[in-house]
């Protein structure tokens, strides 16, 4: 509680800046900030158990102490105060120390919007989502889905409504769960092959693979510092052969694991920043690691690499015939940009213009989900809100991005995107 209160002091007496500093003392003067930074969003985490998704700095940043209730006024009263401080420091110019003052100054933005979410207090989708990670995701009329859903129609074979066409022919790759371990080890590996083409990763890289139940999400990576990551896939619903590839590949190479392993030794070990150690879940950063890891699905497998690779390898792993897999995938290019009416569910959730009925069918009819899908959807958007935007709205600002960039190669783009204190601003501009 001691170190709260010298933040909370640090708020109401903001650090003063002389013009005649040089760039070594505005880094000294940041550095102390970030220790800050970190302490803060570990304390928050000991109430908000969502709040840090991973953590590997020092021990000596962690709270040794916990209040019994949450000092929300002075929570949010540290966090302003700080941001005073990187307002300063902003203002010095373009240089390194300007460029973590800008990163974290985004980051404490989503610190009050999300304390003022886990302490009842709620925004509109859109409000949360800019607050939270930057951005406001573009909306669509329904109209904008059943045009889609009318170039299925003419792409699925058959009588019937495209939702049980598209569903019947997805049911044919359904991965029996005695072949999960076996065809996800696999696609791992060839994702793993893939990355190490491009990047040099740390000798001592490692990853550990658990199947758990009752998750609102399908995936998850853990990530431990040391470059070392938890991966766990969700298998309360039937997995879908894409899915491996695309959960695979997401959470580990060259998407989570790899996204992560770059911050710390880039960042953290070889630069010493310190506020890069702590990755808050709701920040403008996940717009970053889930946006690049959707695309780095994209990077690994391009082209028509996942209906071969799927086609040659893990249907025979899987036991599953391989007839109709490339009408599949089509289906699955067209299915995919009907992700983002997975956002208008959010937003009706969240705004209360939805209720969990209507939100079932609209997932059903334009997200083309079957009902176990739409069901954990909706439980995600309850539990993340806003968050769904990082992986539909995410993914496309990478990818535009990414290909401005491509004359330098796309794997090189990658890299430094993965290796950068970047905003989602930065990608838009």
């Amino acid at each position: 509680m001691k170190r709260l209160k010298q933040l909370i002091l640090l708020a109401s007496i903001p650090l003063i800046i002389s013009c005649s500093q040089d760039k070594e003392d505005s880094a000294s003067s940041l550095n102390t900030i970030a220790q800050d930074y970190v302490r803060l969003g570990l304390f928050i985490g000991q109430y908000d158990t969502d709040f840090v998704d991973a953590y590997y700095g020092p021990d000596s940043l962690k709270p040794k102490t916990k209040p019994e209730l949450f000092p929300k006024d002075s929570v949010l009263s540290a966090i302003a105060g700080m941001r005073k401080q990187l307002d300063q420091l902003i203002a010095r110019g373009n240089d390194s120390t300007s460029v973590r003052a800008k990163w974290m100054s985004g980051q404490l933005t989503a610190f009050t919007r999300r304390v003022k979410i886990f302490t009842g207090e709620y925004g509109t989708f859109d409000e949360e989502s800019t607050d939270l990670f930057g951005v406001k995701a573009p909306e669509y009329p329904a109209s904008h889905y059943e045009a889609l859903i009318d170039s299925l129609d003419k792409t699925l074979p058959g009588s019937g409504s495209v939702q049980d066409r598209f569903q019947a022919l997805a049911n044919r790759f359904i991965i029996p769960k005695a072949k999960l371990d076996t065809v996800f080890k696999t696609t791992i590996a060839e994702a793993r092959a893939r990355t190490l083409a491009h990047y040099k990763l740390p000798a001592e890289e490692k990853f550990s693979l658990e199947y758990v139940t009752n998750k609102s999400w399908s995936g998850y990576n853990w990530y431990k510092g040391n470059y070392t990551s938890e991966i766990q896939i969700n298998t309360d619903i039937q997995i879908f052969i894409e899915r491996a590839i695309d959960v695979g590949s997401h959470e580990s190479y060259p998407g989570h694991h790899v996204y992560n392993m770059l911050l710390e030794k880039n960042l953290y070990r070889d630069k010493g920043w310190v506020e890069i150690s702590l990755y808050p879940l709701f920040s403008p950063q996940s717009f970053i690691a889930e946006g690049s890891a959707n695309y780095g699905i994209e990077l690994a497998f391009p082209g028509q690499d996942k209906v071969r690779f799927s086609k040659e390898v893990i249907l025979p792993l899987a036991g599953l015939d391989t007839a109709g897999i490339g009408l599949y995938f089509k289906a699955l290019s067209i299915r995919g940009k009907l992700n983002y009416a997975r956002n208008e569910a959010g937003r009706g959730i969240v705004n209360a213009t939805m209720n969990d009925e209507q939100a079932l069918d609209w997932l059903k009819k334009y997200c083309l989900y079957n009902e176990e899908t739409a069901l954990k959807s909706i439980s995600f958007i309850k539990k993340y809100r806003s968050y769904v935007i990082n992986y539909n709205y995410g993914q496309d600002v990478v990818k535009s991005y990414i290909e401005k960039g491509a004359a330098n190669g796309h794997w090189d783009v990658f890299s430094n995107l993965l290796s950068n204190p970047v905003s989602p601003r930065d990608l838009i501009k």
